[in-house]
């Protein structure tokens, strides 16, 4: 008896031992389906990510390849100069100074190279770097660092029309980027109006009537020497009263050292508000980067008197002082929202701090 009891206990514990055995690889089989599923669904994301539509692959490249091109003149002044510094010898106090010139001569800016050399300076102090090639690379992470910010958007009125005030010195391509920019819009499919403020001169109105028929966009445009705030006043109320979505404003070209001018600005501000009180949406300098520090006083100047909300930084594509955008975004809180990069409709492209600086040093 005692022998069969003992058979069937053994027994039984075998049985017990198969059923948890068999459990157990069913909980480990079920746990590698689930691995393996969720292993499945990272990859398709992960595809989706890299396998870009072909589409959206050429429009990447295509905008890289624009902008690079665009920069060239600016990328052998600022990039090449420094590779001419790149070696394996220690810095120095002649190394420092040379490459303190070759920054400056980049139109980067006193403010912004003072910031470069006195980190280098430290982190030489501090061991981090010890040759001059360690010493330009570090250099290039600092310029990448200072403009990679993200990319941004033009702000957007929570409703009715969204009102964008252009402001700018004569001859630095304001008029043209005023049009390209309506055109951007149209192709968007918005409703826009311009408005042509610059009534000083007969060639800028003229100007933008012909981008706008280009654009297939309606303009307000008055006889020359007429009340630019008239101007405004009459685009501002059919703006509102015919629904558009975005009203553009030409202002006339004007020196930023001339006071009783730069005031008139402010007076057309008020004007905008009378019909739309939260506008403009966004105050809009436009800046020729070949003026190179000129540029810096500029966004001083217009800042200080009617608040600057944004920039448009044109002519890159013709000169080797595009580190100026560089000094810009260092110095001033202002974002740069366009750059031109070419004398055609698609070369005034939205501004991207890490397409720029992969640009300059790729």
């Amino acid at each position: 008896m005692l022998f069969n009891k003992k058979k069937k206990e053994e027994k039984k514990a075998q049985i017990l031992k198969e059923k948890l055995a068999e459990q157990t690889a069913q909980e480990i089989a079920a746990q590698i389906e689930s691995v393996e599923k969720e292993y499945q669904a990272q990859q398709k994301v992960l595809e989706k990510q890299i396998d870009l539509p072909e589409e959206e692959k050429k429009q990447k490249s295509s905008l890289f390849s624009k902008i690079k091109k665009g920069l060239s003149k600016t990328k052998h002044m600022l990039v090449g100069g420094l590779n001419e510094l790149s070696g394996e010898e220690a810095i120095d106090d002649d190394f420092l100074d040379d490459l303190e010139d070759r920054l400056l001569a980049s139109d980067i800016g006193i403010t912004t190279t003072e910031k470069i050399i006195g980190i280098i300076k430290n982190k030489i102090a501090a061991y981090d770097i010890k040759s001059q090639s360690e010493a330009v690379k570090t250099v290039k992470s600092i310029i990448h660092n200072i403009l990679d910010h993200g990319d941004l958007s033009l702000p957007v009125a929570a409703s009715g029309p969204t009102v964008y005030l252009f402001v700018g010195v004569n001859g630095v391509g304001k008029t043209t980027s005023i049009g390209k920019i309506a055109a951007k819009f149209k192709q968007e499919g918005k409703k826009v109006l311009v408005a042509a403020g610059d009534t000083f001169r007969a060639a800028a109105i003229e100007q933008l009537a012909e981008w706008c028929k280009r654009a297939d966009v309606d303009i307000i445009a008055n006889e020359i020497n007429s009340d630019p705030a008239a101007t405004m006043y009459e685009a501002t109320a059919r703006a509102v009263s015919e629904k558009y979505d975005v009203l553009l404003c030409d202002t006339s070209g004007r020196l930023h050292t001339k006071k009783n001018l730069m005031e008139e600005l402010s007076k057309m501000q008020k004007v905008i508000r009378k019909n739309i009180p939260e506008a403009p949406h966004a105050s809009l300098l436009v800046l020729d980067a070949n003026t190179g520090q000129n540029a810096i006083m500029q966004t001083k100047e217009f800042s200080s008197l009617i608040g600057l909300d944004g920039l448009i930084i044109t002519k890159l594509d013709g000169t080797a002082k595009g580190g100026v955008v560089i000094g810009i975004v260092n110095e001033f809180e202002i974002p740069i929202y366009f750059i031109g990069v070419g004398e055609g409709l698609d070369d005034l492209q939205p501004f991207s701090a890490r397409i720029f600086a992969d640009s300059l040093f790729d």
